[in-house]
């Protein structure tokens, strides 16, 4: 609620807020809707239980407009000359969908690229396990993922896919340039059709025995890593882990 309110990325047209609530959040939900103009209702609790399905609301709730996905190449022409991307391909978990969304946005994330089918919606159910990310990351969407790789190629983007099977690990990459890390969806990973298009493929290695890691994780570790990379000083010269650390998991 608060991060819709900040944000001022979609329409609210009235915000509710327990009658009993009279919290510091609280109160700053009531300033920031009265400084938007947007109108405010103080209900019982039971009322609010009524309209929310499942009663988890924690007493705050807003009637609200969707959240604008515009098309890919809306959204590429407003970026800057070297973004850092997260395209999705076929993640089909709302929950999944919304904390890529968050991972995204706490790393910096300049843009989240999803196909218009084959990808969950962004629902109440993904905004709310974003923590408000949603809120706060650019997202579009594209008819189909494999083309949009070549369009990003085009435009000097560089594509690098995140699959078990590749032959570097994440960390021995430049992610400086201009970049776009995709991953695949839930169990099957990336899609054949959108591996040939890759320019690049890295892998997270494993211990104990796992095969893999949720994806929401396993875009943390890559976009944070492409993250530390860009905010070293190109003086302190440090872009990809050294050799000597390839094969190890860091822990910060």
């Amino acid at each position: 609620m608060l991060e819709a309110l900040r944000a001022g990325r979609r329409q609210l047209q009235e915000v509710w807020i327990d009658s009993g609530r009279e919290d510091g959040r609280a109160r700053e939900i009531l300033d920031l809707a009265a400084e938007r103009g947007i109108p405010v209702a103080r209900p019982h609790r039971s009322r609010i239980d009524r309209v929310v399905p499942g009663g988890v609301h924690q007493g705050v709730v807003a009637f609200a407009g969707p959240l604008p996905q515009p098309p890919a190449e809306e959204v590429l022409a407003g970026l800057g000359p070297s973004p850092l991307l997260l395209v999705l391909d076929g993640v089909e978990d709302p929950r999944n969908l919304g904390s890529l969304l968050r991972t995204a946005a706490a790393a910096g994330a300049d843009a989240v690229l999803l196909p218009a089918r084959r990808s969950a919606p962004l629902s109440p159910v993904a905004a709310r396990a974003s923590a408000g990310g949603s809120e706060r990351i650019r997202v579009g969407r594209c008819g189909n993922v494999a083309g949009l790789l070549r369009d990003l190629r085009g435009r000097g983007i560089r594509t690098v896919g995140l699959d078990p099977g590749a032959g570097r690990i994440w960390s021995e990459v430049d992610y400086r340039p201009a970049t776009a890390l995709v991953l695949g969806g839930e169990g099957r990973g990336l899609r054949p059709l959108v591996r040939r298009e890759l320019e690049e493929s890295v892998r997270i290695p494993m211990q104990s025995g796992l095969q893999s890691l949720n994806v929401a994780v396993a875009a943390a570790v890559v976009l944070f890593e492409a993250v530390r990379q860009r905010r070293v000083p190109p003086a302190a010269g440090r872009g990809p882990a050294e050799k000597p650390l390839a094969g190890k998991m860091p822990f910060w």
